[in-house]
């Protein structure tokens, strides 16, 4: 069977120029880069390479990157390193990653405000600037929802949080790949994970200001700047800083082409089926499609496709596994028979046409079948 791979929000393939990259130290002599003879400060010499492309990325200064194995690592050094006391703004439909962690942290005593998205599906610049009070820490966001991928109004919040004297924190494994990411002053730290932009799991970046001091979560050697204790895992950052380098070259033609899967997927279903509808109203990033199949139930009709040979998601991969239905769509105030008939589809450069075209000739036939 030729399969359809449109679940790209949950990981996606390893670009074959990271895996190149990725050869230079997995092929190669061994090396540790806190070792100081010749094999140890050749690996040092690949790591300072690829932090400086990591760095340049985010218009940062080296040590302002952080290197970890995964976007829930970074989410975790950015908010409990922070050590936050007093008060938090963020919302209910954060990756678990971010929700648990500020739910951990408010069990210790941390005010929570939680900015309520309705159906639009992200907090609105105005609500979040009245929610601001004398003792607010940090506001902690995800830049687009994993989900739904409506996105936050960087630019706006970034400004009145510069303004206010907040930090903005925001979760960008979802948004990095996808859009160029508009990195203004206002913004204090940046988490991400290399494998939902065609780079390897396990790696994962969070990039941090100088002037936001965080405390590491790992203790022991002296790696990345004291913050994360541990030998490097040197072969997958190099493969990221790759990552890096292609989206630095590639960005804007990868969005439109991204778009227009996207908008030829839903264009598509949309001309056949009557009783389908988009969950979230706010803008969305270029590659992600949550879709609601009115009356036909959604753990049924992603086991119908997967036999069919398309992969799709009913939400975070995170939560995949679990019966309840979306959080996210939940606490947006979509009602839960529309949650439970709604399915994500997310897009990467690896798809094309040919394949969108058959998935919607596959869908098709099999959500009237289960209307009937």
């Amino acid at each position: 069977m030729d399969r359809i791979y449109l679940d790209n929000n949950s990981t996606t393939a390893v670009d074959p120029r990271v895996f190149k990259a990725m050869l230079a130290d997995l092929s190669g002599p061994p090396g540790n880069p806190s070792s100081i003879h010749w094999f140890g400060q050749q690996a040092k010499s690949r790591l300072m390479a690829a932090r400086q492309t990591a760095a340049d990325f985010f218009h940062a200064k080296p040590d302002e990157i952080t290197f970890t194995s995964c976007g829930t690592e970074s989410l975790n050094l950015m908010l409990r390193g922070l050590k936050p006391v007093g008060h938090i703004i963020t919302t209910s439909i954060e990756h678990s990653s971010m929700h648990r962690t500020i739910q951990s942290l408010e069990a210790q005593g941390l005010s929570v405000t939680y900015s309520p998205v309705g159906l639009w599906g992200a907090p609105l610049p105005d609500q979040i600037e009245s929610q601001i009070r004398p003792d607010t820490r940090a506001i902690a966001l995800s830049a687009s929802n994993g989900e739904t991928g409506v996105r936050i109004d960087i630019q706006a919040i970034a400004e009145i949080a510069e303004k206010r004297g907040v930090p903005l924190l925001l979760d960008c494994v979802s948004y990095v790949g996808k859009e160029s990411l508009p990195i203004h002053p206002g913004i204090s730290a940046i988490s991400l994970s290399g494998h939902k932009f065609h780079a390897p799991k396990g790696i994962g970046l969070l990039f941090h200001r100088s002037s936001l001091k965080i405390s590491p979560l790992l203790t022991g050697g002296n790696q990345e700047y004291q913050l994360r204790a541990g030998t490097e895992n040197l072969a997958s950052i190099l493969g990221l800083a790759e990552a890096f380098s292609i989206l630095k070259e590639n960005q804007m033609a990868i969005t439109s082409q991204l778009r227009d899967l996207r908008l030829h997927f839903e264009n598509g279903l949309k001309r056949s089926l009557e009783d389908i509808a988009i969950n979230g109203e706010g803008p969305r990033i270029s590659n992600t499609s949550n879709i609601a199949f009115l009356g036909v139930d959604g753990e049924t009709l992603l086991m119908q496709l997967d036999l069919a040979g398309i992969a799709a998601s009913l939400g975070s991969a995170c939560s995949s596994g679990a019966l309840e239905p979306s959080r996210v769509l939940i606490q947006m105030g979509i009602d839960k028979k529309t949650v439970r008939s709604s399915l994500r589809f997310s897009f990467a450069r690896t798809n094309n046409r040919e394949e969108v075209d058959r998935a919607i000739e596959t869908i098709i036939p099999i959500v009237k079948k289960l209307k009937k």
